[in-house]
């Protein structure tokens, strides 16, 4: 059920006009959680100037798109279920890639290790331990891209939280069945 609803550019506040005809140039639209976003100008220039960094990282886009699967599908996120399995298959996943991505995991061992660390990091960040770190740097993962990891589990986990409060309306090719399978288990 929608409990806030997006602002069209038209109705958004001054401040937030500029920010979302800069996110319709770069999608071709203005997604349903940007007007979303725009009742606080400051919270969707936060996350468009979050994002646009994230992107500069070493992570790059598949790696980013899986962590974002993960965390809606622990989070039980719909909408970005949604968006991120559309966005994740333009950004090179194949269908099985994405079906692990939801499960928290990888076909090759370095990708895996990655999101076996984001599994840890969204069910208990205080039990991460230097052994967890250290799986990271073993498997090829620089301190800088471990960062990149928290950070987009960060990013993911306030999307996921802002749409399931206000009910955003799915405006992307939806994602028929959730899984809830990690989410169930990992709570």
């Amino acid at each position: 059920m929608n409990t806030i609803s997006p602002l069209p550019v038209s109705e958004a506040p001054a401040a937030a006009q500029p920010v979302l005809e800069q996110v319709k140039r770069m999608l071709g639209r203005v997604p349903n959680m940007y007007g979303v976003m725009a009742h606080s100008p400051a919270v969707l220039d936060a996350y468009v100037q979050f994002n646009n960094a994230l992107r500069k990282g070493n992570l790059g886009a598949p790696m980013a798109e899986r962590i974002a699967l993960a965390a809606a599908e622990y989070n039980g996120c719909s909408y970005c279920l949604s968006a991120h399995s559309f966005l994740g298959a333009k950004a090179g996943l194949s269908d099985s890639d994405l079906l692990d991505a939801r499960k928290g995991k990888a076909a090759d061992a370095k990708t895996n290790a990655g999101m076996q660390f984001t599994a840890k990091l969204m069910a208990s960040p205080q039990n991460l331990s230097a052994d967890d770190l250290q799986a990271l740097r073993q498997a090829g993962y620089t301190d800088g891209e471990t960062l990149e990891i928290i950070a987009n589990v960060v990013r993911n986990i306030f999307t996921n939280y802002l749409n399931v409060v206000a009910g955003t309306e799915v405006d992307w090719p939806d994602v028929i069945h959730p899984l809830n399978t990690t989410a169930n288990e990992s709570k």
